[in-house]
């Protein structure tokens, strides 16, 4: 029977909690310290579990990454340009091609925060100079320029050093005689360099003639999301227009045009689905079936080409 007074004993009188609180803070602090080390509490990293945006469900990272950042439900989740450009070419090896510099600031533009933070803060978080990036090898033994534009950063805004990014990869392409594959990936324009960011639209459709006049295929691949300026413009000026699962893909947003019409909207209006039935898309690809039906469309495109040659 334990003695009455015992501190242990929970039948027997007990301390006040802010004197047990003194005597070590419960039985974890008082137990030997090569003990604690082993029943402590490890520290697990924040981003080892990632949740499925559609069903809330929470994913191990490993195995999100190795599905290539497709969920289980189907999400297509948005990866960067590296893992965009590693996925899309043969054995993830590819050239890394220089983008143009562009003027910073020109406007001297501030919404409450200077441009020119708001540019550095986008370079410091992505490791790249603006939203685009070019890479040049083989997509299933078909050599190609490729160019991605990154949502991550800045909303994947077009602006001045877009275009020439743009420019700089059409060009790149026409030099090897190669087509050109486009990734888009954005929310508009960029507001901070006003009308000389809607320049571009123009810019990169004169980029886009020079290719068709040196008899090259443009594909586009549109993921989510490819809306405003890029829209209206180079997204849809291929030649074969391939879409991710899901996409959104439209010029105004869903809330923007049921504000304006004043109607609801049908199901899945402005998604990749959507649009292949209405003509706009040509064919809806998941992204691990990518590399390949891109293959398959450039070396019919280029057959012609190769024929004539």
């Amino acid at each position: 029977m334990a003695m009455a007074g015992n501190p242990d004993d929970p039948s027997g009188p007990q301390r006040p909690p802010a004197e047990r609180r003194q005597r070590g803070g419960g039985w974890l602090a008082r137990i030997a310290p090569g003990v604690r080390k082993i029943v402590g509490r490890r520290d697990t990293p924040e981003n080892l579990w990632v949740k499925d945006p559609d069903t809330g469900e929470m994913i191990y990272r490993p195995e999100l990454e190795a599905a290539l950042w497709v969920t289980p439900s189907g999400k297509h989740m948005r990866i960067n340009a590296e893992q965009r450009l590693s996925v899309t070419f043969d054995d993830g090896q590819y050239e890394s091609l220089p983008t143009p510099d562009a003027p910073e600031d020109p406007l001297k533009f501030s919404d409450g925060r200077p441009y020119r933070e708001r540019l550095a803060s986008a370079r410091k978080a992505n490791g790249t100079k603006d939203v685009m990036s070019i890479g040049f090898g083989t997509i299933q033994g078909e050599p190609a320029v490729v160019l991605v534009q990154n949502f991550a950063f800045m909303g994947g805004s077009l602006g001045m050093a877009a275009g020439e990014g743009f420019i700089a990869a059409a060009h790149a392409a026409i030099a090897r005689g190669v087509p050109m594959v486009c990734f888009t990936a954005a929310g508009g324009a960029r507001m901070q360099e006003g009308a000389l960011s809607l320049m571009q639209m123009a810019r990169t459709t004169l980029a886009i003639n020079e290719m068709k006049a040196a008899g090259l295929p443009y594909v586009v691949v549109l993921t989510d999301p490819t809306t405003g300026g890029v829209t209206a413009s180079y997204a849809m000026l291929g030649d074969v227009h391939l879409a991710e699962p899901g996409a959104l893909i439209g010029f105004a947003g869903p809330r923007v045009i049921e504000q304006t019409i004043r109607e609801k909207l049908p199901p899945g209006f402005q998604r990749s689905e959507y649009l292949q039935e209405k003509g706009m898309v040509d064919k809806v690809v998941p992204r691990n079936e990518l590399p390949e039906v891109l293959g398959q469309v450039l070396s019919i495109l280029m057959g012609g080409r190769r024929a004539a040659a």
